[in-house]
């Protein structure tokens, strides 16, 4: 007996160990080393019976944002609080209030859920920088809308001196995968005022930060990464099942997404619908290598929507690849370096021009929605090379995701004696030569 204990105590320690490391790294995107999404209350008035506050949801994430239905946050109060008013958003109960003290209250729920107010919201409900529809941009994409805030009143203090943070704070941005901590005092917010002349201190800060588990999303890939070259006429597809695995039937046009699994069935009719493919994915992002200069080499980027139901509003794309420390010239994109932790590679943000390609339209019977750009890259004669795949990416996301890549051993290759960097100087010689005579001829 004592032998089975000791030997079954080192591999629980060891699959404590490895379940630990494995969260930490999912939590942890050397892309995005900074990223988390911050949630502060700021209690900028205090009374016996109540208080103020406003509270800010601020995306420090440089390529996640949040999409439509929007954020969601939750929390429980710890004294029996509860929401006498709120601007710039909404509970989405009001509970049970006392019709004697509380009626009029907007909220008397121990555990409250708050969501964003749409655009069209009457300005008297509304407060500052809210009412997106809980809509929130990625940090290097537009910095100004990277934001939401909201004001409410919170009474039933009983009188206390003591204000006590509410606790178990939730976050849906707009589905699950994201962690808060606890919400903890931190040094009071100052801002300024009267053209900054007068620094303004708040009551108290609290603080919580929440951070983004794909593993804990349970969710598959999104998107997968297909690849071409000029130099191979063979096409890498997205690998089978990057997202799923299509019916038996090979003739069904229209499937359901794999994410249907995971929905309650309550939820089933909101599943996507996407175009039947081998990879079976909503989206996918097509690499092409499209020529090779003396002093530059180009690529075209293609992004593709197979979904029948969705269009991806201010899409964004994430690309990995050594290329990029050279310069780099985008044509119908936005594009940003962004600085990574750990990487040799540089990594290049894209995303769509407002009111031209910002938004990846629905795929229909007849064709795919689609968005792309060519990128123009300088050469690094010590670098570069059509070998070995350097010219692919080493990796994509799109929409904060990782997409699923192909194996190396299906990338495109270079035919036998093809040059790895670029069309040999003598041929150039000899065409130079070759016009020389050619004009002299004529003249003479």
């Amino acid at each position: 007996m004592k032998i089975i204990i000791s030997y079954v105590r080192p591999s629980v320690l060891m699959l404590l160990l490895l379940l630990s490391i494995c969260t930490f790294s999912d939590c942890y995107d050397p892309l995005d080393p900074n990223g988390n999404i911050t949630v502060t209350f700021d209690i900028h008035d205090w009374r016996s019976d109540r208080y103020a506050a406003r509270v800010t949801i601020q995306n420090f994430y440089q390529y996640r944002h949040v999409d439509k239905p929007g954020w969601n946050i939750g929390w429980s109060w710890t004294n029996e609080e509860i929401i006498w008013s709120m601007f710039g958003a909404c509970a989405t109960k009001q509970g049970e209030c006392s019709p004697v003290k509380y009626g009029g209250a907007h909220s008397c729920m121990p555990n409250p859920v708050i969501v964003d107010l749409m655009p069209d919201a009457p300005p008297v409900n509304m407060s500052e920088n809210c009412c997106r529809g809980g809509l929130i941009s990625a940090r290097a994409i537009d910095p100004l809308r990277s934001f939401s805030s909201f004001e409410m009143t919170v009474v039933n203090l009983d009188g206390n001196s003591t204000v006590y943070p509410p606790a178990n704070l939730t976050l849906l941005a707009p589905g699950p995968g994201y962690t808060c901590g606890p919400v903890v005092e931190t040094t009071p917010t100052v801002s300024s005022d009267l053209g900054g002349r007068r620094q303004v201190q708040v009551y108290k800060t609290w603080k919580s930060t929440c951070t983004y588990s794909t593993f804990l999303a349970n969710k598959t890939p999104g998107c997968c990464v297909s690849l071409s070259t000029f130099y191979n006429p063979h096409v890498t597809a997205c690998p089978d099942c990057s997202c799923g695995c299509r019916d038996a039937d090979q003739s069904t046009v229209s499937c359901v997404s794999s994410e249907v699994d995971s929905l309650p069935l309550s939820d089933v009719e909101k599943a996507d619908i996407v175009q039947c493919t081998d990879h079976m994915c909503p989206v996918r992002v097509h690499w092409h290598v499209k020529n090779n200069y003396m002093d530059h080499w180009r690529v075209k980027m293609t992004i593709s929507n197979y979904n029948y139901k969705k269009n991806y509003s201010d899409w964004n794309v994430l690309v990995q690849h050594p290329g990029f420390k050279q310069n780099s010239t985008t044509f119908s994109f936005n594009s940003t370096l962004l600085p990574t932790a750990g990487f040799a590679d540089e990594v290049a943000l894209f995303w769509g021009l407002q009111a031209y390609n910002n938004e990846l339209l629905q795929a229909d019977q007849r064709q795919l929605g689609s968005v792309s750009t060519e990128i123009l890259f300088e050469k690094d004669s010590g670098m570069f090379t059509l070998r070995n795949g350097w010219a692919l990416p080493r990796r994509i996301y799109f929409g904060g995701e990782e997409c699923a890549m192909p194996l190396p051993d299906t990338f495109p290759v270079l035919p036998n004696g093809s040059s790895c960097t670029k069309p040999p100087r003598y041929l150039f010689l000899l065409l130079l030569t070759y016009m020389t005579f050619k004009s002299l001829a004529s003249w003479l």
